[in-house]
């Protein structure tokens, strides 16, 4: 385990880290996906951003998790690497 790892199931112990970790899930779910369809189409962010028409900067933003992607977004994502947008709903 790497020391960020131990770290983290350090600070999962305290309720209110654990609460935070909790609430953000799905945003981290979501730059996961993001880093993994660039990645999976052996694309750096640059040429991501090419493909999107919009910047590396903008690319670096929704890959750090300091912007909240709409719909349109994720789709020019998924045409620009190749791959199908899913978004699903599930039971809590």
């Amino acid at each position: 385990m790497t020391d960020v790892d131990e770290l983290h199931a350090e600070w999962m112990r305290d309720p209110e880290y654990r609460e935070a970790c909790e609430r953000l899930a799905p945003e981290f779910e979501i730059v996961g996906a993001l880093v993994k369809a660039r990645a999976h189409a052996g694309l750096t962010q640059a040429e991501l951003a090419e493909r999107m028409g919009t910047t590396p900067a903008a690319v670096a933003r929704l890959e750090g998790g300091r912007a909240n992607p709409s719909t349109g977004t994720l789709r020019k994502v998924a045409r620009a690497t190749g791959t199908r947008l899913r978004v699903a709903f599930e039971p809590a």
